[in-house]
């Protein structure tokens, strides 16, 4: 950046709303008839910029960010107000960093105001569901189904350390011509301190095991430190359609997302819960950069009175999840990586486990970039009273395999 473009930027700032005046230039090198000649002569009456030793002001060097600081400083002790207070604003957050190291203090909205990134997508699937009917109806049900989403998520920086994310999703049914559901599915602070991160809100809930156990979100906090060794802590309560008991019967209709009390899973019986959930969790986990093994395990203690079913526990009376998990792979490389995992109710009585393998390479991720694309294939079995809400959108449903 030249100064004079550094000078000219900042007298948009001053210029209307510091009082007019028509000063001499003091620099040599600046005659009268240059083009930034007023704009220089204010911001040097003004005490925004001051030139050199030797009286010039050397409008044909290249400045340092540094010196840029210096003069948005001396902009921001004249208070300005209007237009003027935004340029001002912006040239703040480009610079903040080295006001910072002066020791001017700018206010954290004011200081990260464009510091907001825009993200989503627009994602269509077709789906083609067959599945064997309960014991008692034999035979097999066929579902086509064409549903796509409109998800956005948007982040906004509030300082160095914490951000603010959110994510709303809008689904609609291409077979039906009709909408859903729309609304605010997640949304919460993150803070960031070196191997420190803290979640709190409507924190998003993804195991380490490919989505086994968990893929959606609870009310409350968790805590993860370290690198490439995490360890995690969780706490909170999951939404009342998140943990129910019972093994799951197929109908011989299908009986849509939300068709009465039956839950989207096939055709499953199982009714919905009633009630929030309480949950804490703790997760280890290991992850190499590139190239090598990788694994972990986790726990989650649940307790709900929806779990009160012959269909959960022999007893009828049992009101708590205590579930274990472990999971390990191979990474060759950022791309590809082979792994699977095994999960166990402890309190279930029945579908008390899940397992998987899967295979996968590509780079495609939540935010995929332009070119970004993946492949995978596996085998999954989800018990219904251990993968309580795993990944069962875009391949196996729960209470199946596959």
């Amino acid at each position: 950046m030249k100064k004079t473009t550094a000078a000219l930027a900042a007298a948009l700032v001053v210029g209307t709303s510091s009082t007019t005046f028509a000063a001499a230039n003091p620099f040599s090198d600046v005659p009268a008839g240059h083009w930034a000649y007023q704009s220089v002569a204010k911001l040097a009456a003004a005490g925004v910029v001051e030139g050199y030793g030797d009286g010039t002001y050397r409008g044909d060097r290249n400045i340092t960010r540094y010196e840029m600081a210096q003069m948005v400083a001396k902009a921001m002790a004249k208070n300005p107000t209007g237009a003027n207070k935004a340029e001002l604003d912006r040239l703040a957050a480009e610079f903040r960093d080295e006001l910072d190291a002066l020791g001017v203090r700018v206010a954290e909205l004011e200081k990260y105001a464009d510091k907001v990134i825009w993200s989503g997508k627009l994602e269509y699937t077709y789906k083609s569901h067959r599945t064997d009917r309960y014991k008692n109806n034999p035979g097999r049900t066929k579902v086509n189904q064409d549903p796509f989403v409109f998800r956005f998520s948007p982040t906004m920086e509030v300082n160095d350390h914490w951000t603010l994310r959110t994510r709303i999703d809008a689904n609609a049914d291409m077979n039906k011509d009709a909408g859903e559901s729309f609304g605010l599915i997640r949304g919460w602070a993150q803070g960031n301190y070196d191997n420190l991160e803290i979640k709190v809100g409507r924190v998003p809930i993804i195991t380490n095991d490919e989505g086994l156990l968990w893929d959606g979100e609870y009310t409350g906090g968790e805590v993860t430190f370290g690198n490439k060794f995490k360890f995690m802590v969780m706490g909170g309560r999951l939404s009342s359609n998140m943990v129910s008991g019972g093994r799951r019967g197929y109908k011989t209709e299908w009986n849509g997302a939300n068709g009465g009390d039956i839950e989207f899973a096939g055709g499953s019986t199982r009714e919905k819960g009633s009630d929030p959930s309480t949950i804490v969790g703790f997760n280890l986990q290991y992850t190499p950069e590139d190239y090598g093994l990788y694994g972990g395990a986790s726990y989650y203690f649940i307790k709900d009175d929806d779990l009160k079913t012959t269909e959960y526990s022999k007893n009828g009376k049992e009101d708590k999840a205590g579930v274990w998990a472990v999971n390990a792979g191979y990474k060759f490389g950022r791309k590809a990586r082979i792994g699977g995992g095994y999960a166990n109710n402890t309190k279930a009585d029945y579908e008390d486990y899940s397992w998987m393998a899967q295979a996968i390479y590509g780079n495609y991720a939540d935010n995929p970039k332009r070119g970004d694309w993946s492949i995978w294939g596996g085998y999954k079995l989800y018990g219904t009273n251990t993968s309580f809400n795993a990944i069962s959108w875009d391949d196996v449903l729960l209470g199946s395999k596959g």
